[in-house]
């Protein structure tokens, strides 16, 4: 097949852009590639973000769980077993110490009451009569004393059998159970009634004897609430107990704090109770996402000359979002916090912003 001149024309113009965008190709090719054998380490830089240490302050606080009681609280019990025949307060009522609460059944096979009673005013008519005849000289000091004897006896004795009888408050505070109902069987030992000086408050909480040796009287604390975490009140530590719970190994602790102007706190509540354990000040501290653990080893990334040197290092106490380093690290150095999970020791890294 043999071509005209003009079809020549035609064939060498549709093949000019054809060969004009190889060399363009091949071209850029070949920059890219002049510029990775300019540049060998460009694609094995890792970008990373940098902590200069410098020295802080560390704080060791932990929580514990703990219950609410009255600074001064008491429990009123019953010591024999009868029928409740009258309840005298309410919840919420102020009580003075020696104010009558409930009574219990005078009458019942328990209480001895009304034997108690005749026994008294019977002793009380002896001794009036025995003390007009020694006033007159008609018995000796000798027999007075027998019979004051006998009704101080028989005194005793009734006292005792209505103060079972009926049940006062021992202390001044407020009124915070009431548990019987009126006709309800009081069982000996169990809480009737109980009554709380709530100005101020105490909580009591346990720890472990690990966390023991970091406890001491007057220590600060803060209590508050999780119904209202905002309400923060700060206490001291008041009682350490100086022996662990047979069953739970813990030992129980005791902190005092003074009360809302509303007492809003509450004997019985839950709490939670934040204590500083330790502080340490003028030490190195980095966050935590920057330690890696390996086989029991702490380390880190430290830069130097552009490299990310992989370094051992001892920690001491953390708040959960820092850790102190003992050892290892140095003021001044560059510590990796962001991009270590890309590196590997001896790293070409480039810090950015």
């Amino acid at each position: 097949m043999v071509l005209t001149k003009n079809k020549k024309m035609v064939f060498l113009l549709l093949l000019l852009p054809v060969v004009m965008f190889l060399n363009i190709n091949c071209g850029n090719k070949s920059e890219v590639k002049n510029e990775a054998d300019s540049n060998p380490l460009l694609l094995d830089t890792v970008a990373v973000k940098v902590l200069i240490t410098k020295p802080g302050e560390i704080k060791l606080i932990k929580t514990f769980t703990g219950n609410l009681e009255g600074e001064e609280q008491a429990n009123v019990v019953s010591k024999i077993s009868e029928r409740v025949t009258s309840i005298k307060v309410k919840v919420g009522e102020h009580v003075r110490a020696g104010q009558l609460l409930l009574t219990l059944d005078r009458s019942g096979v328990t209480s001895q009451y009304y034997q108690a009673q005749a026994g008294y005013l019977n002793s009380g008519k002896d001794y009036n009569r025995m003390k007009a005849l020694y006033e007159a000289g008609a018995i000796s000091q000798q027999m007075l004393d027998g019979t004051k004897t006998s009704y101080e006896i028989a005194k005793a004795n009734f006292e005792a059998a209505k103060s079972a009888v009926e049940l006062t408050c021992p202390i001044n505070g407020i009124v915070t159970a009431v548990n019987p109902n009126v006709g309800d069987l009081a069982v000996p030992g169990m809480p009737l009634i109980t009554v709380a000086s709530i100005n101020s408050m105490k909580v009591i909480f346990s720890v472990g004897e690990g966390d023991l040796p970091n406890f001491a009287i007057g220590q600060n604390a803060e209590v508050y609430s999780e119904l209202k975490p905002e309400l923060i009140k700060k206490g001291r530590i008041s009682q350490i107990s100086k022996s662990a719970d047979v069953q739970s190994r813990s030992f129980e602790l005791r902190a005092l704090f003074p009360n809302t102007a509303d007492r809003w706190y509450k004997p019985g509540m839950f709490c939670r109770v934040n204590v500083e354990l330790q502080k340490h000040t003028n030490v190195i501290i980095v966050p935590n996402i920057s330690i890696m653990n390996s086989q029991n080893t702490a380390s880190v990334y430290v830069i130097n000359n552009g490299k990310a040197i992989l370094r051992a290092v001892k920690t001491g106490i953390t708040d959960g979002n820092v850790t102190e380093i003992i050892s290892g690290v140095t003021q001044g150095e560059k510590v990796v916090t962001l991009g270590m999970n890309n590196l590997k020791n001896g790293s070409i890294v480039h810090i950015t912003d």
